[in-house]
């Protein structure tokens, strides 16, 4: 306990130390404990209920309802009401989520949250100059952040932390947790056997307020592993096959549950990795069920007690014999070869050893340019350890990296070990720069100069996320997928037509050698160096701490409530942008240099689509104004028809709004004036926080219609006083020429949530329910 009170980042407790049930669920909250005798029973209510074999997701699922007595059960139809353990906030989302929860009026959270400080430092010429750098531009937000955290009981990692992700799978993930994070690759947890869900800050807003969160039932998907790991074959490769086979919406409504005898060949870290990069494929989340490796990492991060009690409970922790799986495939880790995805889209799954004819035959470049390690998907010991192995047979030979190339730890814990074991100085040595412990490149923190803007270049990442654009807002940039080992290669010939596994390369001498297949310790002999103390606890009593917004900041604004539905049918809406093709939340809010506005929603409001493409005219950020006639940029547009008071709606194509958690991309089009989006089909995240800020999210009951609907048209939404769950909706197209037709449009929203629509938003919804209840 006085090692707790202290604040002493890294030590052990003996397991028979341990009270059941009086375990902490982290050495930084030590008053809050796992409660698995909660979960148990509740397994047990509903297994009597459903009398049938449960998955393991199934039952952290269902062992987290409200009422597991009487909540409806029915994976893909009803929605669930959950009570999950905690909440993280990444600093770009977290600014809105704590602006939204001071809203509310609450005095304090009230599960265990975090804030991680992750997002807003760019990439330029190293990890502490561009940490500093970080830290002065934005230390109005981390202000924010470090005050509101303190005013309402929420943890603080200062920035130079790490990669929220991470931090979570070192010190707050657990087997059987249900943890919510404002980020779309919170799954990454599911490498230590939890329920972790990327959500929009509105969701997290519910859970902090104590309100039970709402979550349709997921289906599940089975990934049955066989077989072992071995060679260059890696964690990244089950993923990049999988997402091959399911694409980028395959995985929608659905939870994917990995087993089989497979799944002990692979380190607990590579299951993170796993599980992060499901998020890519539209997964509501992925998850691995408890065994040895997650409990030698829990050992080794410091929580053999949990490790301890986790054993006690294991029986919950692994699916049923005999559970069923509404879908199931099987992958035998034996034959599988590693793989690379790409360009621009992380679903386009190729063997390493065919990347070099597939890019030479449809023109993409195949010098590679830059490769870059790390991420929140790969930035583990391990993960760095392989890569160093690769580096310094290399090295052996007289070679450095013919590609430029980065290195960005993923936590500070893992900087601080990597250098201590002499991993951060073989690739430095072999050209690499060790950026800061953040995201980064990868979500598009990158100040690049090897290249002009529009200029077609290849760049090779162990990130999880590749689409247009995205990591240096050059569209011309062929940004590939792969593991952390494969980009090393890569990047020492400098070219997409190596394949490790059979060709050479030349050393300084000039004889030929090839690469040997990495290994390397999944996890540090000594202890994790667990390098600076980065963590801000919150006070006991927060209540006298000041949080200070100025009605002045360009960064900060304080958030005005959104206007009641007045009760009326959606009448003559204008359509902003009818969007062709892909459109992810990158399209709808771009992040890069936007991030900065990430708690402004007026100034952020100023990116809305403007990388979604514009059917009448193929272009980006170029759409006809209905009433001049004049064609202007998409959010100018939006402000025009907001000022003259007309509502207006969008049309998208098929699974509108993948990719990232941001809700920003349904707030901007809510503050300027959006009211309706219709679609042919929606990512699961985007979907819920259109429904969260007072949107209405519709989809074609035929999807052809979207044919139907030109740019030039006027839309009316028919029989919202009706509306009702199941129950479709009209919509009334009419044409220029006087000519008019009906379509029929579906949704998914429930009682609850069209009272959310009713009432401006939940949150608006939320605070009518406080005034009742006062």
């Amino acid at each position: 306990q006085h090692a707790l009170n202290s604040g002493v980042r890294r030590y052990h407790v003996a397991p028979v130390l341990c009270q059941r049930a009086k375990v902490a669920m982290s050495h930084f909250e030590p008053n809050e404990y796992i409660n698995y005798e909660k979960l148990e029973k509740n397994i047990n209510i509903v297994r009597k209920r459903l009398d049938r074999p449960l998955t393991l997701s199934e039952k952290i699922v269902y062992g987290h309802l409200d009422d597991p007595a009487k909540q409806e059960i029915e994976r893909g139809k009803t929605y669930l009401r959950l009570r999950p353990d905690r909440v993280a906030m990444q600093d770009a989302t977290a600014q809105m989520a704590m602006l939204q929860f001071i809203s509310s009026g609450l005095p304090k959270v009230a599960v265990p949250s975090t804030i991680h400080c992750d997002h807003l430092i760019e990439a330029q010429s190293g990890g502490e100059k561009d940490l500093q750098r970080a830290k002065d531009i934005n230390q109005e937000v981390y202000n924010f952040l470090s005050t509101a955290g303190a005013k309402y009981g929420v943890g603080f990692w200062k920035p130079g932390s790490g990669i929220i992700h991470q931090i979570i799978l070192e010190n707050y993930s657990y087997p059987g947790v249900m943890l919510i994070g404002t980020d779309s690759h919170t799954p990454n947890g599911g490498g230590l056997g939890g329920i972790c869900i990327g959500v929009g800050g509105a969701d997290a807003v519910d859970v902090m307020a104590g309100i039970p969160w709402e979550l349709k039932c997921p289906k599940v998907i089975g990934v049955k592993l066989t077989g072992k790991l071995s060679g260059w074959t890696s964690p990244k490769d089950v993923i990049l096959k999988v997402a091959g086979i399911l694409t980028v919406k395959g995985g929608t409504g659905a939870i994917i549950e990995y087993h089989g005898p497979g799944v002990d060949s692979i380190s607990c870290t590579g299951m993170a990795t796993i599980c992060n990069m499901g998020a890519e494929i539209g997964a509501t989340t992925s998850i691995f069920p408890y065994n040895e490796r997650m409990k030698k990492y829990l050992g080794k991060t410091g929580r053999a007690d949990i490790a301890a009690l986790a054993d006690e409970f294991k029986q919950h922790l692994v699916p049923d014999s005999g559970c069923q799986y509404d879908q199931v495939i099987e992958i035998n880790l034996s034959e599988l070869k590693p793989h690379i995805n790409g360009p621009f889209t992380p679903d386009l799954a190729h063997p390493v050893s065919d990347i070099g004819a597939v890019a030479e035959k449809e023109g993409w470049p195949v010098d590679i340019r830059v490769g870059l390690i790390g991420s929140c998907t790969n930035s583990s010991y391990e993960d760095m350890g392989r890569s160093a192995a690769v580096a310094k047979q290399a090295l052996a030979h007289g070679l450095k990296c013919k590609s430029k190339f980065t290195i960005t730890p993923g936590s500070e814990q893992i900087r601080a070990t990597i250098e201590r074991d002499g991993y951060a100085k073989i690739l430095r040595e072999v050209g690499g720069l060790v950026l800061a412990n953040a995201c980064g490149p990868c979500i598009g923190q990158w100040d690049r100069k090897d290249i002009k803007k529009g200029e077609k270049n290849t760049i090779v990442t162990s990130y999880n996320r590749n689409f247009t654009g995205r990591n240096d807002a050059n569209p011309e940039t062929h940004a590939f997928v792969t593991s952390p080992e494969i980009v090393t290669a890569l990047s020492i010939a400098g070219t997409l037509k190596f394949n490790p596994e059979t060709d050479y390369l030349t050393g300084a001498d000039g004889k030929k050698f090839k690469l040997e297949a990495p290994d390397a310790d999944e996890l540090p002999k000594l202890e994790f160096d667990p390098g600076q103390d980065t963590y801000q606890y919150p006070p006991k009593d927060g209540s006298g701490q000041h949080v200070d917004v100025s009605p002045t900041s360009q960064r900060l604004q304080l958030l005005e409530p959104f206007d009641k539905w007045d009760g009326k049918d959606l009448e003559d809406m204008l359509i902003l942008i009818k969007v062709k093709g892909k459109c992810t939340t990158d399209h709808i809010s771009a992040a890069g240099p936007w991030l900065k506005f990430r708690g402004h929603l007026d100034n952020i409001s100023n990116n809305l689509l403007i990388g979604a493409i514009n059917i009448e005219n193929g272009k980006a950020n170029s759409v006809r104004n209905a009433l001049t006639q004049e064609f202007g940029p998409v959010p100018d547009t939006a402000r025009y028809y907001k000022k003259m008071g007309i509502k207006w709606a969008v049309v998208g194509d098929e699974n509108y709004g993948e990719g990232s958690s941001r809700e920003h991309a349904a707030l901007e089009p809510r503050h300027l004036g959006g009211r309706v989006i219709i679609t042919k089909s929606f990512a699961r995240i985007h979907e819920t926080n259109l429904k969260k800020q007072g949107l209405l999210p519709l989809t074609f009951a035929d999807p052809a219609d979207y044919n139907k609907i030109h740019p030039v048209d006027k839309l009316s939404i028919v029989g919202l006083k009706d509306f009702a769950p199941g129950k479709p909706l009209k919509c009334i197209i009419k044409h220029p020429n006087g000519s008019q037709e009906t379509i029929m449009l579906n949704h998914t929203f429930n009682e609850s949530q069209i009272e959310w629509f009713q009432a401006g938003s939940a949150l608006n919804r939320m605070k009518e329910l406080q005034q009742k209840s006062s």
